[in-house]
């Protein structure tokens, strides 16, 4: 059974959701294909780490109005362990209301997806698990399995947003492997202050604090060998060995509650656009949790590319041409967004000690320079073209 549309979603994240609700009064035939059910969402334990600018690509969706369990970030601090250099990124500094924000990713997915649920001018095809993505200079045929039955689309376009594992086996992408891993949890602690990150740079990797329902969500990098040995600590050592390599700026910590793991490296797609083929979010990069940069470049690709299908001329959706065009538009911001996270990764996990301390002044000297610590928040927060 084959049927066409303009343009086929594969993959129902937040990214992907975002891109077909950009499209909703466009005309445009859009079929979303999700592998999972409306319920999937709820048992992914991740916060995410939302910028201002995301927040106001979400306005524009219809979508912020509806979020609940959001807590705002007005001020971002940052330091190295075991030295004297720190830096504050301030909303004020950028005459905006907040920096960004925090909420579980569960929030997120179940409220994108009730709004998708609520756009009839989308289909919308959940258990449908894509198989096979082929394409050809006219056209891309997503195949894949719905109520038992396998399936064909043909579309102007594909957008792939399901993490990139689709296409990976033919288009292999660039892969670096950390060796670190990011243990998450919530944690509770004696001087809590509701508006303020924390990221702080150790020996291990980046250690994040985010401010989230009267406590903080924790992302903690660690070495992949010890990862394991992190997690099944008893309560009492995680915290102590957590205060040791935090510090005392938010007292004492008091409580811990359930952890998990996950493995970090940076991932990337050779190229972004195929045949009739486009891949956006963690399909066509997944970035390491520092700077929280990833999702907020994933949804800037949703709603970019969303512009230009909607402002390509007639018979040119999918084209030679038109894919140029994003890969152009997305160029600098994609670029700058996996260099700045990386190169942020690598100087701060180099343990040579005139680096350190050039580090440590690098920190303290960019709080002296208004101008250049508001040139790096706003690239955080939109992107290289904001």
């Amino acid at each position: 059974m084959s049927s066409h549309c303009d343009i086929a979603v594969v993959g129902g994240g937040p990214v992907g959701i975002a891109f077909a609700l950009a499209l909703r009064d466009s005309g445009l035939h859009v079929v979303i294909l999700e592998a999972g059910t409306t319920k999937s969402a709820t048992v992914d334990p991740r916060a995410l780490a939302l910028s201002y600018g995301s927040r106001q690509l979400l306005d524009r969706l219809g979508v912020w109005k509806d979020l609940s369990q959001v807590s705002p970030i007005k001020t971002i601090h940052v330091s190295q362990k075991n030295s004297f250099g720190r830096t504050l990124l301030q909303a004020k500094d950028l005459d905006i209301p907040e920096l960004g924000y925090v909420l579980p990713y569960a929030t997120l997915q179940g409220t994108m997806q009730d709004a998708l649920l609520r756009a009839d001018e989308l289909t919308h095809l959940t258990d449908a698990a894509v198989t096979s993505l082929q394409s050809n200079p006219t056209e891309a045929r997503v195949t894949y399995r719905h109520a038992g039955h396998e399936r064909q689309l043909e579309a102007q376009l594909a957008v792939v947003a399901d993490g990139g594992r689709l296409l990976e086996i033919a288009h292999p992408p660039k892969v670096s492997d950390y060796g670190q891993s990011a243990v998450i949890a919530h944690v509770t602690c004696t001087h809590h202050q509701s508006d303020i990150a924390f990221e702080r740079f150790t020996t291990q990797g980046p250690l994040a604090l985010l401010p989230f329902r009267g406590g903080y969500e924790l992302v903690w990098t660690v070495a992949h060998e010890l990862s394991q040995e992190v997690l099944h600590w008893d309560d009492d050592t995680f915290l102590a060995k957590l205060h040791q390599h935090f510090g005392d700026r938010v007292g004492k910590f008091l409580t811990v509650g359930r952890r998990a793991c996950f493995p970090l490296q940076l991932k990337r797609a050779v190229s972004t656009t195929l045949s009739h083929t486009v891949l956006i979010g963690n399909a066509a990069q997944t970035l390491h949790p520092v700077a929280g940069q990833g999702f907020n470049i994933g949804l800037r690709d949703a709603w970019e590319l969303a512009q230009g299908s909607i402002g390509c001329a007639t018979g040119t959706l999918g084209s030679d041409a038109m894919l140029a065009n994003y890969r152009k538009q997305r160029q600098i911001d994609r670029h700058a967004g996996i260099g700045f996270t990386d190169g942020l990764v690598r100087l701060f996990s180099n343990e040579f000690s005139p680096l350190k301390i050039g580090r440590a002044a690098a920190l303290s000297t960019l709080d002296c320079f208004p101008g250049a610590k508001k040139f790096m928040a706003k690239r955080m927060m939109f992107g290289a073209n904001g």
